[in-house]
């Protein structure tokens, strides 16, 4: 019942100066609102990111040549020779592979000026075998994949990555025009569906049957890279044998990497949340800036009301009664500015998802979170002018003018 009373006169209180209290909120407002938002906000990138990665398939190994430096935003490659991994290397694999191992897939590549009539663009040309398609989980969205027969028979044919084709072709169809790159013609089978992988837009290339890409446009049978599927749940077999048979090939784990499409998921979902957090402890700054305008506005209170907490206290109210009176009238500022913005940042990330083509996902424990904490701040910051208004004199009140 005390409580329910002490709601009640500081509701009272808040709605007898309608202006100033919610001026002194909006600090609460933003604040509580920027945190929900960029929580949304980087949560959704990160469910974006990974589930892009994580369509490529989550049981996947990458083989690269040379030991790989990571570096924020892209992968360095390789202390020595440039290409370690050839023909033998994946003829040796597909030998020894066990059943951890379900399919090995080379590519070789080089990136180059790709003409189409009079139009040209710069794109990565990878040489790959008709097992590509399956094992990244990439299918054409017009015509075909290349085929085992045009591996075998070298042929000169091509399946463009969407992004090539719109540059190439700018939305007419590309099925069975002639592009030139090196020095051949290549007859276009496919388009390749729309996909990404992470920041990679999996579009952005051509690719051809991989005997084409070593004789005709390498000239050697050099590879970029190996990608293998681990069976389920043997992801870490598959790997050590892998790597026990390229140390035995190579004579030295510096000369290849293995990349675990696992652990770039864990990667990648680590620096997104760390990016979120950081986002939101700057925008939670804005509710420090809030308590403080509470806490004035609470001093402010205290002084304006000084005859009425005289009198309360001549009628017998306790120190405990009045310092409960105006932290309440605190907690309950900062709850209201809190509830409305949990609603602002939940509008917020509505329309940054609308209209600003962003993934969002409003988390409810960032909202309880917020929420809590600007409760928080009410009670911190509200203690001091209810302690203030608690030790006032009764008779130095009563006299108050």
């Amino acid at each position: 019942m005390i409580l329910l009373e002490n709601v009640k006169m500081a509701m009272a209180s808040l709605l007898s100066n309608k202006l100033r209290s919610m001026l002194t909120m909006l600090g609460i407002i933003i604040g509580v609102g920027s945190v929900v938002a960029m929580i949304s906000v980087g949560q959704g990138a990160q469910q974006s990111v990974t589930s892009r990665i994580g369509a490529l398939g989550s049981n996947l190994l990458f083989v690269n040549s040379g030991r790989v430096t990571p570096v924020p935003g892209q992968a360095q490659g390789a202390r020595g020779s440039t290409s370690l991994l050839t023909m033998k290397e994946y003829e040796q694999l597909r030998r020894e592979k066990g059943d951890a191992i379900e399919d090995i897939v080379p590519e070789a590549g080089t990136q180059t000026v790709v003409q189409y009539e009079k139009t040209n663009t710069t794109t990565t040309i990878t040489g790959t075998t008709a097992d590509f398609s399956r094992v990244r989980n990439f299918k054409p969205a017009a015509g075909r994949f290349i085929d085992e027969q045009d591996v075998q028979n070298m042929a000169n044919v091509a399946v463009l990555g969407d992004t090539v084709a719109s540059d190439l072709f700018d939305g007419a169809d590309p099925i069975g025009k002639k592009i030139r790159f090196g020095r051949e013609a290549y007859r276009v089978v496919g388009v390749m569906e729309p996909k990404k992988s992470g920041p990679q837009d999996m579009g952005d290339q051509i690719f051809i049957p991989l005997t084409t890409a070593q004789k005709r446009l390498l000239g050697s049978n050099n590879l970029k890279q190996l990608i293998i599927t681990g069976a389920a749940g043997q992801i870490d077999i598959a790997q050590a044998q892998v790597e026990a048979v390229l140390t035995r090939m190579l004579g030295s784990t510096e000369k290849f990497t293995i990349r675990n499409q696992q652990d770039i998921i864990e990667t990648v979902s680590s620096t997104t949340e760390t990016m979120t957090m950081l986002l939101a402890g700057i925008t939670g700054i804005s509710l420090l800036v809030g308590g403080i305008g509470i806490m004035n506005i609470m001093l402010v209170s205290v002084t304006e009301r000084t005859r009425e907490i005289g009198i309360r206290k001549a009628l017998g109210a306790k120190r405990p009664h009045i310092l409960f009176q105006f932290l309440v009238e605190s907690v309950t500022l900062s709850s209201l500015g809190g509830l409305i913005g949990v609603a602002a940042g939940i509008g917020a990330s509505y329309l940054i998802g609308r209209f600003g083509q962003w993934t969002t996902a409003v988390s409810l424990p960032a909202i309880l979170i917020s929420f809590g904490f600007s409760m928080l701040v009410g009670v911190f910051f509200g203690i001091y002018p209810a302690r203030r208004a608690a030790a006032l004199d009764p008779i130095e009140a009563l006299r108050y003018e």
